[in-house]
């Protein structure tokens, strides 16, 4: 375990003196718990337009899923303040639930009232989950007098390296209990779906040890506000945001983690994995993917230290990814023999790099920007996130995969501009005005 100025997880007990938070504890409680539900509900979603063909429901059930996500997102902030961020990560959890759940009987009114309600608690248990984790990180540095940039590295390359794991657990789960009949069907789904609903309710449970994090917090739960007063002050937040520089520069770049996040999904799986190696294959490229995710959120997480290396470690990802794009928009053809089965693979892996760089760096940069007001720019960061989630999942079916790439090719150079202009030259005014 790292000791001094790498900013350790855990820190030895002195019995001698009263004891800060344990900020490791919940960090390592906040992971089990995140890796618990989202091995489940990530191998659902992954299912979900195979399960649930009958009038493209399950499709369908995502993108409404995703509307509901991106509406609910701009009041997220508020509804995280009044309950405090352990409380709103507890309720989260429950919308993820309800929909595994509703999956047992899968039907127009089982499906569309969860999603919209997986929505709501979508945009709240991530709020919260951003919120929770960067306040334990400033927290952690200030009682241990470390750095506090490395602190926020380390907590967010611990949590999403072992988010990431979520892809190759639940993959691995849903390839051992499936089985393909004849004829095209596969069994085993009830009892899948059965283990995964355990598996979230063990989650859930773990999410009730988590500490409340500040008196702050606590505060604000207790406070007598009206609605029409709690309304007002979040537009006026929402307002002040929006008109904060930074956070216009790096929109492109939150809502490109979006977009990349939906192109596996929706994409990668379809038009890349399946032609290559059959519908089965999907479950292994998609573990290769959530291998390469969880490297490379932990690596990206012990490298961070400041806003400096942010931009480098962004740029390396961002480079990643635009080679994977133009081979892809050029070169790419499924080919026959052993690179049939690599080279799917391959981008697979490239393309969990650029995700776990994204996520690990985005929750960072916004930690280290917007202190002031974390649950206001981690509502902004699911709003676009989920915007470009939801349009993806809407035009998949009537657009090819050459237009695909050369959106996302467009998307990633806009993001990139956007995020060096902040971060090599408007964070520097920033911070020589407020020194």
């Amino acid at each position: 375990m790292a000791t001094g100025e790498e900013a350790p997880l855990l820190v030895e007990e002195n019995g001698s003196q009263p004891q800060p938070l344990n900020h490791g504890r919940d960090v390592h409680i906040l992971c089990w718990a995140f890796l618990l539900i989202f091995l489940a509900y990530g191998a659902v979603q992954n299912l979900e337009s195979t399960i649930n063909t009958e009038g493209d429901l399950g499709t369908i059930s995502l993108g409404i899923l995703y509307v509901s996500f991106a509406i609910f997102s701009v009041f997220a902030s508020l509804v995280v303040r009044k309950m405090g961020s352990k409380n709103a990560l507890v309720l989260g959890t429950t919308g993820y639930w309800l929909f595994t759940a509703a999956n047992l009987k899968p039907s127009w009114y089982t499906m569309v009232p969860t999603s919209l309600y997986l929505g709501f608690a979508a945009s709240i248990i991530w709020v919260g989950e951003g919120t929770y984790l960067t306040s334990a990180a400033h927290s952690h540095a200030s009682d241990y007098n470390l750095h506090e940039g490395k602190v926020i590295g380390e907590f967010n390359g611990v949590f999403w390296g072992m988010f990431a794991c979520h892809q190759l657990v639940g993959n691995l789960v849903t390839l051992a209990v499936l089985r393909d009949e004849k004829g095209g069907s596969t069994s085993g789904t009830t009892l899948l779906l059965i283990l995964f609903l355990c598996s979230m309710t063990l989650g859930i449970i773990l999410m009730c040890f988590l500490s409340k994090r500040n008196l702050k917090e606590e505060r604000l739960h207790d406070s007598p506000i009206t609605f029409s007063s709690s309304v007002g002050t979040l537009l006026k937040s929402i307002l002040n945001l929006l008109l904060d520089v930074r956070i216009l520069l790096v929109i492109p770049l939150m809502a490109y983690s979006g977009l990349q996040q939906a192109f596996v999904w929706a994409e990668y799986t379809k038009e890349i994995v399946k032609p290559a190696l059959g519908e089965r294959g999907v479950g292994g490229a998609m573990a290769v993917y959530g291998v390469f995710d969880a490297i490379s959120s932990l690596a990206a997480g012990r490298l961070t230290s400041g806003l400096s290396s942010i931009t480098i470690i962004v740029s390396g990802g961002a480079i990643i990814h635009l080679i994977v794009l133009v081979w892809l928009l050029l070169n790419y053809s499924v080919s026959g023999g052993i690179l049939a089965t690599l080279l799917p693979l391959l981008i697979g892996a490239l393309w969990g790099i650029g995700d776990g760089v994204l996520n690990t760096q985005l929750s960072a940069l916004l930690g280290l920007l917007f202190k002031h007001d974390l649950e206001g720019a981690f509502a902004q960061l699911k709003l676009w996130q989920s915007v470009t989630i939801a349009v993806v999942f809407f035009i998949t079916t009537s657009v090819t995969l050459q237009t695909m790439v050369l959106i996302m090719l467009v998307a990633l150079c806009i993001s990139v501009a956007g995020f060096l202009f902040l971060t090599l030259n408007v964070e520097k005014a920033f911070s020589y005005r407020s020194s």
